[in-house]
């Protein structure tokens, strides 16, 4: 083996990485772009979940209880009345809340027990667990001032429950992400193949019209992504048995929304990408930025304000929102907030469409 010859190779691969600048700035930019919105997000200091409080309790206790959870840093809590509580748990406003009837005070003296209601929305699981956290840490701290009280709450479930396991929470989340991810790679590496063995420059010189070019690689990438976007619905549901509840068609057509966006967003991206390597690079930012924001791993009511609003403009969060409100709620078209989840991610699809379509005139014109 020849030290000098090792060397030059060694030499030769680093002079190619210095002359490609946009590889540069992503091999050391992205990272730490990556790494600091990460940073943000879990130190940012986001908010935190929001639960009610019915006290129906005529006693001391309840009232301390209140207190106890109105000045929590774990959750936003505020009083409420049966009727309000419950309206806001169903229309997601809160994540929860605590009910304490009218002889709580009473039956904890003569039982030595705390007997609460928890009520949970519990369609994303970190917001639940932050609130049972906080309800347990107060009535800790009451059952540690009456002494030998014992803490067994009441706990029901609005959607999820103890059947779920992480894969039923999280799997609707998955299927957009999967169909989003994949689809987008391939279309951008498939298209830009296409460029490179001459193949666009040959079907510009056919007799073929331009506006027919268009419509015919559009239509090859989305008839693919379709087809995919089918075999992981199938797969999800008839092999892991991810939980649904909701119409199998409406979750077809939010993920083959997505697929269709996902192919014209690869297809515009590619004309920034001269090597399919390139095309791979467009992933930290396209890709990563939505899968730490679209709500997937972190709720995005609890994200600092200004990733909310960013969070809010992602195509992705209203996908993964539709497709959980589809799959774990049982929502349909009648619901206000599987309308906008749809109509944002249609509004998204077409303007990819245009700009997909306009790329790819300028690229056989």
């Amino acid at each position: 083996m020849s030290p000098s010859r090792v060397g030059a190779i060694t030499k030769r691969i680093l002079q190619q990485f210095r002359r490609d600048h946009r590889t540069l700035g992503l091999l050391f930019g992205a990272p730490l772009v990556i790494l600091a919105l990460l940073g943000y997000l879990l130190r940012g200091g986001g908010d935190v979940p929001k639960m009610g409080i019915v006290n129906l309790d005529s006693g001391p206790l309840g009232g301390i209880v209140a207190s106890t959870l109105e000045s929590s840093k774990t959750v936003s809590a505020s009083s409420m009345s049966p009727a309000d509580a419950n309206g806001r748990l169903r229309s997601g406003d809160i994540a929860g809340y605590v009910l304490l009837p009218s002889n709580f005070s009473a039956k904890a003296q003569q039982s030595r027990l705390i007997a609460p209601e928890i009520h949970l929305e519990a369609s994303q699981p970190g917001l639940s667990q932050s609130i049972l956290q906080a309800v347990s840490q107060s009535f800790v701290g009451l059952a540690g001032q009456a002494g030998g009280i014992q803490f067994m709450p009441r706990i029901s479930f609005l959607y999820g429950g103890p059947s779920f396991d992480t894969l039923d929470y999280f799997g609707a989340a998955f299927i957009g992400l999967v169909v989003f991810f994949l689809v987008f790679v391939i279309t951008a590496v498939a298209f830009l193949r296409e460029r490179g063995q001459g193949t666009l420059e040959r079907l510009m010189a056919s007799p073929l019209r331009r506006a027919e070019i268009v419509l015919g690689y559009m239509l090859g990438f989305t008839v693919l992504a379709l087809v995919q976007s089918a075999e992981v619905l199938a797969f999800s549901l008839l092999v892991l048995h991810v939980h649904n509840v909701g119409n199998v068609a409406l979750i077809f057509v939010l993920e083959a929304l997505m697929a269709i966006a996902a192919v014209n967003l690869g297809i515009f991206l590619s004309m920034f990408a001269r090597t399919e390597f390139q095309a791979v690079q467009f992933i930290p930012l396209v890709i990563v930025p939505q899968v730490l924001l679209a709500g997937i791993i972190f709720p995005i009511s609890t994200e600092p304000g200004p990733l909310q609003a960013l969070s809010r403009v992602l195509p992705l969060t209203y996908a993964v929102e539709g497709l959980r409100n589809i799959m774990i709620k049982g929502a349909d078209l009648t619901w206000s907030s599987l309308q906008l989840d749809l109509g944002v991610v249609l509004g998204f699809c077409v303007l990819v469409i245009l700009a997909g379509a306009t790329t790819l005139r300028r690229r056989v014109a």
